[in-house]
C-alpha cells in the first residue's frame, strides 16, 4: 500500500476502535498498537501515536459519562499520582526494558479475568448500588499502588490500562460497572498524558497521523460513549471480557513473534 492508503485505512480503523472501546471504558490502545504496526509503521511511532489517541478517546468519552455523574473523582484523583509516575517512567524506558516475563504475566491474568467477566453475562444479575462504595484507608493505599503498576505497562506498551482498571474497580473496589468506566476514562487521560511525555523524551511524533487519527477517535469516542448508555451492566462486562481476550492474544502473538 502507498503511504495515502496507509493513512486511510489508519483513520477507519481507529474511529472504529475508539467507537467500540470507549462504550466500555477503554482508550483502544491495545488494538491502536498493533494496528499500526501491521499496517507498517515503526514500533515506537505505533506506541506513541496510540498514547495520543488513547487520551483523545478518553476525553471524548469521558465527556459523556461525566454529563451522566458517572464519574468518581475521589479513586482517579487517588489513581493519578501512581498511574502518571509508572506510564512516565514506561515511556521513559520503552525501549531499554525487557517485556517478556511480564507480558506472560498480563496474558495469564487476561485470560483468566477476561473468563470471570464473560461468565458473569450468564449470572444472574444482581442489582448494582448506583453510588460509589466506601472505601477504607488500606484500599485507597491498594489503588495507589495498583495505579503505578498498569502506569508502567501503559507508558511501555502505549496502552491507556483502562483494560485493567475497570475490573479491578468493579470486582476488587465494588464500583458499579458504569462508574467504573466512566472513572477510567479520566483515569486514562492521566496515563496516557504521561506516558506521552515519557515517550517524547525518546523520540519524535508523526504529526500528520496523529491530527488525522486524532479527529476519527474524537468522534468515535463521543458516540461510543452515548451508545453505551443504552447497554445493561451484563452486557458491559461480558463485552470487556471479550476485548480482555482479544488483547490477551495480541500480547501472545507478540511473543510468539506474530507481530
Amino acid at each position: 500500500m502507498d503511504i495515502n492508503t496507509t493513512l486511510l485505512f489508519a483513520v477507519v480503523f481507529a474511529f472504529v476502535i475508539a467507537f467500540i472501546f470507549s462504550m466500555f471504558g477503554q482508550g483502544g490502545g491495545s488494538v491502536y498498537s498493533p494496528l499500526l504496526i501491521l499496517l507498517g509503521y515503526a514500533i515506537m511511532i505505533s506506541t506513541s501515536t496510540s498514547l495520543v489517541l488513547n487520551l483523545i478517546t478518553s476525553l471524548s468519552a469521558g465527556y459523556i459519562f461525566y454529563r451522566k455523574k458517572m464519574i468518581d473523582y475521589k479513586a482517579s484523583f487517588i489513581f493519578a499520582p501512581g498511574i502518571s509516575l509508572g506510564a512516565f517512567a514506561g515511556g521513559a524506558l520503552s525501549k531499554s526494558v525487557n517485556t517478556t516475563i511480564l507480558l506472560w504475566l498480563f496474558v495469564i491474568f487476561l485470560v483468566g479475568m477476561g473468563a470471570r467477566m464473560v461468565y458473569s453475562y450468564w449470572e444472574k444479575e444482581k442489582a448494582e448500588e448506583k453510588s460509589s462504595p466506601n472505601l477504607s484507608t488500606a484500599m485507597y493505599a491498594l489503588i495507589a499502588v495498583f495505579g503505578l503498576a498498569v502506569g508502567f505497562l501503559a507508558g511501555l506498551l502505549g496502552v491507556g490500562g483502562g483494560i485493567f482498571i475497570v475490573p479491578f474497580m468493579v470486582y476488587v473496589c465494588k464500583y458499579p460497572t458504569k462508574i467504573a468506566a466512566g472513572s477510567s476514562h479520566l483515569i486514562i487521560s492521566f496515563s496516557a498524558l504521561a506516558g506521552i511525555i515519557g515517550h517524547a523524551t525518546s523520540h519524535k511524533f508523526d504529526l500528520p497521523l496523529i491530527a488525522l487519527t486524532g479527529v476519527a477517535v474524537l468522534v468515535g469516542g463521543n458516540l461510543g460513549a452515548r451508545l453505551s448508555m443504552k447497554f445493561k451492566t451484563k452486557m458491559i462486562r461480558a463485552g470487556l471480557g471479550l476485548i480482555m481476550w482479544v488483547f490477551a492474544v495480541q500480547i501472545l502473538a507478540k511473543l510468539l513473534g506474530y507481530l
